[in-house]
């Protein structure tokens, strides 16, 4: 993600205007009618705690289950940090120890997709699995060597699980939603950490992919992954396309996100757009095509935007030209500058220049 994850995780980062890309799995949580849901989150998580301060967004403010967020926390026992993802779910033990539901979901918090966790559960059953791993056909202009790359027999079953691959060999994919028994779980977990070993996929998926029965489960709708710069710009561009936006706005079930009281977006006489997303709060003048603006953006006059995504509570200034960019939120662009990506190349825009001088 380069400089746009030096302010916040990866979960948190802007999706579609008005959203968050944990509001995505949250959604499909909630959607799905689980009722108790532990985010685990460590690394610049600052943001992220801010848009999960009320759960009632993602209706998970009940008196039993909810929303609970975990970060590392010191003890008698334990000082580390969480050392990866098995790890991160290890130090919260307590957690499954004290459920009584008989299965857990796990769901990475950085990809774009819609999905019932239920077809995922009939089916787990249905095969007798130990552990199902939601899986999907490496996207179109994907690089697949960025994910898990899974082999099956006929029946489903993953007979390897290749991890970031140097050269990818296949294109199914591992989506980051497993489902698995919440005993084997914290079995697995245990066995691992007594091993010293602290990665869910390559020491817990890969190491037994050949002892418990682990079973695939395709699906074809959309889904994307932002853990990087340009598969994060080009997911946003993605929400341009009138199909794209209708299936997740527009189709049932729907996405939920943290609401904030903006006014809606001003157009005044000088402004153009076309074929562009525009958020609540955003001040417009200039010509905007083929872009995403997120919240509280204010665009100069004589302004020409095209092909970018300009993060939240940007200014910009008069004069100025943006192509091919994705804009830092909070920068202050000044005015008669220009921000070209070139060669094909998604430009980052990091302006520290202060709005207010006293």
């Amino acid at each position: 993600m380069r400089e746009l994850s030096n302010k916040r995780a990866i979960a948190a980062m802007p999706i579609a205007g008005n959203f968050r890309a944990i509001d995505f799995a949250l959604s499909n949580m909630t959607n799905s009618h689980i009722q108790k849901v532990a985010v685990i989150t460590q690394y610049n998580s600052k943001s992220l705690n801010e848009h999960l301060n009320s759960s009632k967004w993602w209706d998970f403010g009940r008196k039993q289950g909810g929303l609970f967020v975990f970060t590392p926390t010191i003890t008698p026992e334990n000082s580390y940090w969480y050392r990866g993802t098995a790890d991160s779910m290890y130090q919260n033990l307590s957690f499954l120890k004290n459920s009584h539901e008989p299965y857990v979901v796990i769901a990475s918090g950085d990809c774009v997709y819609k999905l019932d966790y239920n077809k995922v559960l009939e089916y787990h059953i249905d095969k007798k699995a130990d552990i199902t791993v939601v899986c999907t056909k490496v996207p179109k202009g994907e690089d697949a060597s960025r994910f898990g790359i899974l082999s099956q027999d006929s029946d489903n079953r993953i007979l390897s699980i290749d991890e970031k691959p140097i050269q990818a060999c296949g294109e199914l994919i591992s989506t980051g939603v497993y489902i698995v028994r919440r005993r084997l779980l914290i079995d697995l977990l245990r066995k691992s950490n007594e091993e010293e070993r602290y990665d869910f996929v390559k020491d817990i998926l890969v190491r037994y992919s050949q002892v418990k029965q682990i079973y695939a489960y395709e699906i074809d709708t959309y889904w994307s992954n932002i853990a990087t710069a340009e598969a994060y710009y080009k997911t946003n561009m993605d929400f341009l396309k009138k199909d794209v936006r209708d299936y997740f706005f527009r189709e049932y079930p729907d996405i939920y996100s943290k609401i904030d009281d903006y006014p809606p977006a001003k157009y005044n006489q000088e402004a153009a757009v076309r074929n562009s997303l525009i958020s609540s709060g955003c001040i417009i003048n200039g010509v905007i095509e083929n872009s995403v603006l997120f919240k509280k953006v204010y665009v100069g006059n004589n302004c020409t935007i095209k092909n970018s995504i300009i993060l939240n509570d940007v200014y910009i200034g008069d004069n100025t030209h943006i192509e091919n960019c994705i804009v830092e939120s909070r920068d202050t662009i000044r005015a008669n500058t220009t921000h070209i990506g070139e060669d094909g190349e998604i430009k980052i825009v990091v302006e520290k220049n202060d709005r207010y001088l006293i």
